[in-house]
């Protein structure tokens, strides 16, 4: 079993233990759900960000990325573990963090992050339902200047997001793990 491979499946079994859950749940999107995956649960633990971390950035070594972002509050810890893991990795990466809404003080930014006009950028998601996060972000990156060229997430819930993301933001969508991958 390769690096990679083992860090995949110990992920997996972090999400499942950590960030999977069962119940009556209201998404995002405001459709009602029997589960739901809390990924904070694992992007805020030291060993879960450190392999989300990990896997993403090889996947933007691949493409060859240097700046990911993200709408808050999903795609924070990722866009900071990848930011500090990267440096460790020998591939630094900027970061950058879209506010829901524009700023209304102090800089009046939409965008947190030092990114020059015409940068190549990955956008990111903790979990996926209906992409809408990730086609808000990589909205605002374009109306920064920002070129969106890739969208990743923890999870794609396989509820129809990542044709949402394709279809607004001609933009594959490359999840560390869809649904059917973290049960099969």
């Amino acid at each position: 079993m390769s690096n990679i491979e083992a860090m995949r499946e110990r992920l997996r079994a972090l999400l499942l233990e950590k960030a999977y859950l069962t119940g009556d749940f209201v998404l995002t999107s405001g459709k009602h759900s029997d589960h739901y995956f809390d990924c904070r649960r694992v992007t805020l633990d030291p060993e879960g960000l450190s392999l989300a971390s990990g896997l993403l950035i090889e996947k933007m070594r691949q493409a060859r990325l240097a700046a990911i972002g993200g709408l808050a509050i999903g795609a924070d810890p990722l866009v900071a573990g990848v930011v500090a893991t990267s440096w460790r990795l020998d591939y630094p990466i900027l970061g950058f963090i879209v506010r829901k809404e524009q700023k209304q003080h102090g800089t009046g930014r939409k965008i947190e992050g030092s990114l020059p006009a015409g940068t190549g950028v990955a956008v990111v998601d903790d979990v996926v339902t209906s992409g809408g996060s990730i086609i808000q972000a990589a909205s605002s990156c374009l109306e920064e200047g920002l070129k969106p060229a890739a969208a990743y997430a923890l999870v794609d819930r396989e509820e129809g997001g990542a044709e949402e993301i394709s279809r607004a933001c001609r933009l594959p969508l490359e999840a560390l793990f869809k649904y059917s991958e973290l049960f099969g």
